[in-house]
């Protein structure tokens, strides 16, 4: 007889529900046909609008199941009762981009709330999610700190973790991140890393964005209008280039001394995966057009993020925008999801070595913990 396995998730952070609809979409079968799925049935975010676009698409708008409210006012012995929890803890104060506060940050703390989860519920596997400059705030001290509390949290748990390039997954968009997986110690697995889908071909701006095309009607699919200076500026950069293009006549540049943002008004090139599409940022952030003068509209956006046209957003174009942003991109998620679940079906799958050390080592040794070289990174 046949069986379905469905992992019930729980979420922090959730942001508008890219990891959660990756989590919908990712399954895996053994090898006698039975079936390992997962179910979001809980989540939990502190912005009004990100609630309400997370409900609309994940729980056909029920906000029953996704409190709107500052993670640290959670009782999570009231939360219903989940085998996985994921939690993509905001990344603001460990983000290359900004001053890198880590601990000391607001945002910082902000992962031992998903510890407590663990503690209390002590799921069978958790996901966490946060930007690259992770490995390096507080000098690199913060990153051990937090491996070594997901190691022990609860029941105690088996780690694997690892900086993905999304690109390599079938993401239009170069997007990296740390990822940390965790399955707990008495059930007897290991996650391994997933190896890389679209390495050797990536999927690029152009086809993300046109193939299909967007319809007239298609939600949060507004343009900006840009002012004039703005359209003249883009008309001199290339598809690729910024700001900074030697191209650009004199009039047209910014007069700005110390580091130079790369993403300032930079247009994507048409061949190529898009740069990080951010959730925040002043003028000339939004992502460019690589033929049409104008920035991304949200729709584009979220195209690049990997959400369908199906996915509305709730809020303001500016609200949507941060949104889309802080987002996991779905199809990155499902690929790591989809390996969660035939390890626990336990069939075979291509993998390689993660790149980020994990375990005991780390505690027991003063080197540099990410400058291993993968094929001893997981000792």
């Amino acid at each position: 007889m046949k069986n379905t396995t469905v992992f019930k998730l729980a979420e922090l952070f959730c942001g508008p529900g890219g990891l959660s609809l990756g989590a919908m979409l990712a399954s895996a079968n053994d090898d006698k046909n039975n079936t390992y799925k997962i179910k979001p049935v809980w989540a939990n975010d502190i912005d009004e609008n990100t609630c309400k676009t997370y409900a609309r698409n994940i729980h056909n708008g029920d906000l029953k199941n996704v409190p709107c409210a500052p993670v640290e006012t959670i009782n999570f012995e009231d939360v219903p009762s989940f085998d996985a929890l994921a939690f993509g803890f905001p990344c603001n104060d460990f983000s290359v981009v900004g001053e890198q506060k880590g601990f000391d940050g607001k945002y910082g703390p902000l992962y031992t709330y998903g510890v407590k989860a663990i503690k209390i519920h002590n799921p069978k596997w958790f996901m966490a999610e946060n930007v690259s400059g992770l490995q390096s705030a507080n000098n690199g001290k913060a990153f051990v700190k937090i491996l070594e509390d997901l190691e022990s949290a609860g029941k105690g748990y088996k780690l694997t973790a690892h900086l993905y390039k999304f690109e390599d997954y079938g993401v239009p968009q170069t997007r990296h991140r740390v990822v940390i997986i965790g399955i707990r110690n008495d059930l007897g697995l290991k996650f391994k890393v997933p190896s890389p889908t679209t390495a050797n071909k990536y999927v690029s701006a152009k086809e993300a964005i046109e193939d299909p095309p967007i319809s007239e009607n298609a939600a949060n699919n507004e343009i900006t209008a840009q002012g004039k200076l703005v359209v003249e500026r883009l008309k001199h950069i290339p598809p690729g280039e910024n700001v900074w293009f030697e191209g650009l006549p004199t009039h047209l540049r910014l007069n700005v001394k110390g580091a130079r943002m790369s993403q300032i008004y930079k247009r994507l090139h048409p061949n190529k995966p898009s740069y990080t599409i951010t959730g925040s940022g002043g003028g000339g952030t939004h992502g460019y057009h690589w033929k049409e003068d104008r920035a991304l509209t949200n729709r584009e956006r979220a195209r690049i993020q990997t959400f369908p046209d199906s996915f509305i957003f709730e809020g303001s174009k500016e609200n949507v925008r941060k949104q889309i942003g802080m987002a996991v991109p779905p199809v990155g998620a499902k690929a790591i999801l989809d390996a969660v679940l035939k390890t626990f079906a336990e069939v075979n799958y291509d993998w390689i070595p993660a790149n980020i050390r994990t375990g005991e080592p780390i505690r027991n040794k003063q080197e540099n913990i990410f400058d291993f070289p993968p094929a001893i990174a997981t000792l």
